[in-house]
């Protein structure tokens, strides 16, 4: 820890604001670039934000667990991975009352969202089964079955993803507020002016990402609030800034599915990342640090992920207090979630 982010707990929280700052100002520019760049390839809302804005908007996990993997041990790095999946389904639920007159998930007209709904699920519980168990280590490399695993099945669910945009199996009924994507203007932007523009920021969240970590490391110290709990709660929330301006644009911009497919994607791509931490940890597997606090964590953003599939499979236009029942309903579940984590903070 550089001393002058942890000189003091109020200069560990400017970097900490500042960073943040940062963070906020880049994903709002990457959702009209990703948007932008969906109607120069002619690629699907939903797979360029599953992928690409995904990926991108990830940057500040990357850094931050990296960094968090090579300085402070595996636990801040990995609980913040686990604990980043539902505070960013949370995000499409704040956003959806920010700036909704309709239910988000009843704007969705193709149906390979569910799908990516599901895969969340899928790394969730195979992210719980390994805390849970205690991970095993594959043939004394130091890396983790469950680490492994979920590399893989993220693999395995963006070749998934990729056929399902080559064309419907089958679409929800009913109207979508959506306009289809391939009515979406004829104009085609200069490819490298937009991949620039993608570089640049992506660039800017990621540094910024970096001095959130180190930042959050002091916090966590300072605070007493311990790595795991800080690591699940507040920066999985500064690292998330991205999915949460990003989306916040995205739906201003009619593009639900944009949004949506950048939230999952991005949670994807975290949890594939935990691999990464095992790698560089170097102590044997990262997951077998881990215990119950880390298993209800997954099992969190597990459950939140399934309230949404349930909201886009039921599909009508419900609303409480400006947003769609399952979206208040997700927001009920991570307070209770996030009391119980931090009943359980110590727990790993």
């Amino acid at each position: 820890m550089a001393d002058w982010i942890g000189a003091s707990i109020w200069t560990a929280a400017a970097v900490f604001a500042v960073s943040a700052a940062v963070v906020w100002i880049a994903g709002t520019k990457l959702a009209g670039y990703a948007d932008r760049f969906a109607t120069a390839t002619g690629l699907g809302g939903a797979v360029v934000g599953l992928v690409l804005l995904g990926g991108i908007t990830s940057l500040p996990e990357i850094a931050t667990s990296t960094t968090a993997a090579l300085t402070s041990g595996p636990t801040l790095a990995v609980n913040n991975l686990i604990g980043g999946v539902s505070f960013q389904l949370a995000v499409l639920a704040v956003v959806d009352a920010l700036v909704g007159r309709q239910a988000v998930t009843s704007r969705i007209p193709r149906a390979d969202v569910l799908a990516y709904g599901a895969m969340n699920i899928v790394l969730m519980c195979l992210a719980a089964m390994a805390a849970a168990t205690g991970d095993l280590e594959l043939f004394g490399t130091g890396i983790g079955l469950g680490s492994a695993a979920l590399v893989l099945a993220y693999v395995g669910c963006v070749m998934v993803a990729r056929s399902l945009d080559q064309g419907p199996r089958w679409r929800p009924a009913g109207p979508a507020a959506e306009r289809p994507e391939e009515d979406r203007g004829k104009d085609r932007e200069s490819l490298g002016r937009l991949a620039l523009l993608l570089c640049a920021a992506a660039a800017a969240i990621l540094v910024a990402g970096y001095f959130v970590t180190r930042a959050s490391e002091s916090l966590a110290e300072q605070t007493g609030l311990g790595a795991g709990f800080f690591g699940a709660v507040f920066l999985a929330g500064a690292t998330s800034l991205p999915e949460f301006s990003s989306a916040w644009a995205a739906v201003r911009l009619n593009r639900p599915q944009l949004a949506i497919g950048d939230l999952y994607g991005g949670n994807m791509f975290n949890m594939s990342l935990i691999f990464v931490v095992d790698m560089l940890d170097g102590g044997g597997p990262a997951m077998a640090e881990l215990g119950a606090f880390s298993v209800v964590a997954a099992m969190l953003g597990a459950l939140l992920a399934a309230v949404f599939i349930i909201g886009m499979v039921e599909r009508r236009d419900r609303t409480v207090l400006r947003m769609g029942w399952d979206s208040a309903a997700v927001l009920i579940l991570y307070a209770g979630g996030v009391a119980l984590l931090f009943s359980l903070r110590g727990g790993g």
